[in-house]
């Protein structure tokens, strides 16, 4: 098995820089379009295991990748708490039934493990179609993030609805807060449960908090999260990496989460990460997605600026800062993920 991913991960020696990319089966794949198409809406895709397990290996098949993600979505949650999600092309994912009342926020329940039985089907099938060939992470989002998608009943540039129950009834957040959290560790012991060797938490929206509250309502969510799933697998070393789209401000808060791993977007330098932390955790990250645009100098060049940054030593999984775009070619992604490999070997002698 090409175990690059975990030994970096768990900050172990290897021969060079595992690398994966965030959203690596999305829409820049032809392929992945098509299989869509077939499925007839994204949401569908999400609940067909096979569908889902077809579209988490074609960047496998393109590229020389570390790692699987599970084609997956972090909205699967309050989905399955009846909320409606559907998504709208150009849009993005909408709610039918968003949390407009306090009421609706006290009935809410935490989800049967059948009602998301579809993402533990997508990855039994897909661990036996990789055959150890890599190995496979599993996702979700974090608490704060899945509540601002609920309370917002959509993607929102002043997050107003969930803004104001803080400062409103932080009481009544707390408890969303607290349910979502539950509902998120039944959810990734599940995921490993089925077979997803390390899982990630995509904390998007905390970055649009102040410090403080980042610390409230949405890292100490995140702690229990992290301290829950480590308790009932740390026999099997199941690394964890928490992702806060704008944390770049709190690395050392973030670090004494438990997580194994930090990711990292474009707005920090990974050797200033590595030089605040120390050896306190593996870093992942942490190319502007936008690069992919460049050429292939600029492409090769920016690899070995951040390969540079970090330095030698374990404890470095390349990635994009966030998702891959769909207008990414094809051969660009061939040319970064390529010049991972060639370019991180002298920085593992």
């Amino acid at each position: 098995m090409n175990n690059r991913l975990i030994r970096a991960l768990l900050k172990q020696p290897v021969d060079k820089t595992p690398v994966w990319i965030m959203r690596q089966a999305g829409r820049y794949l032809p392929e992945y379009c098509a299989t869509r198409k077939k499925a007839g809406d994204f949401l569908t895709l999400c609940k067909t295991p096979e569908l889902a397990c077809e579209v988490t290996l074609q960047p496998l098949e393109r590229f020389d990748l570390d790692a699987a993600i599970i084609f997956s979505d972090i909205l699967t949650i309050p989905d399955a708490m009846g909320l409606g999600l559907h998504f709208v092309e150009g849009e993005g994912p909408k709610f039918h039934k968003p949390l407009k009342e306090p009421k609706n926020i006290q009935t809410l329940r935490i989800p049967e493990p059948e009602q998301l039985a579809y993402v533990y089907k997508a990855i039994r099938m897909t661990r036996h179609e990789l055959n150890d060939r890599v190995p496979l992470i599993g996702f979700t989002g974090s608490p704060w993030t899945l509540a601002c998608y609920m309370l917002e009943g959509e993607s929102s540039r002043e997050f107003r609805q969930i803004k104001t129950l803080l400062y409103q009834d932080p009481k009544t957040l707390h408890h969303l807060l607290d349910v979502l959290t539950e509902a998120v560790i039944c959810h990734l012991k599940a995921q490993i449960k089925a077979g997803a060797q390390a899982v990630m938490i995509f904390d998007s929206w905390g970055g649009i908090l102040t410090t403080s509250a980042y610390q409230s309502y949405s890292l100490d969510y995140m702690t229990r999260i992290i301290k829950e799933v480590m308790r009932e697998y740390e026999q099997q070393e199941i690394p964890i990496i928490l992702f806060t789209k704008g944390g770049g401000g709190w690395l050392q808060k973030i670090a004494t989460s438990g997580c194994n791993a930090i990711g990292l977007d474009w707005t920090i330098t990974i050797g200033e990460a590595r030089k605040c932390l120390g050896d306190k955790v593996a870093l992942q990250g942490n190319m502007d997605p936008a690069v992919l645009f460049g050429s292939k100098e600029r492409i090769r060049k920016e690899v070995a600026t951040i390969l540079d940054s970090y330095g030698s030593g374990t404890g470095h999984v390349f990635n994009l800062g966030h998702g891959i775009s769909q207008f990414t070619s094809l051969e660009n992604v061939k040319i970064f993920v390529d010049a991972v490999h060639e370019l991180s070997v002298d920085f593992h002698k």
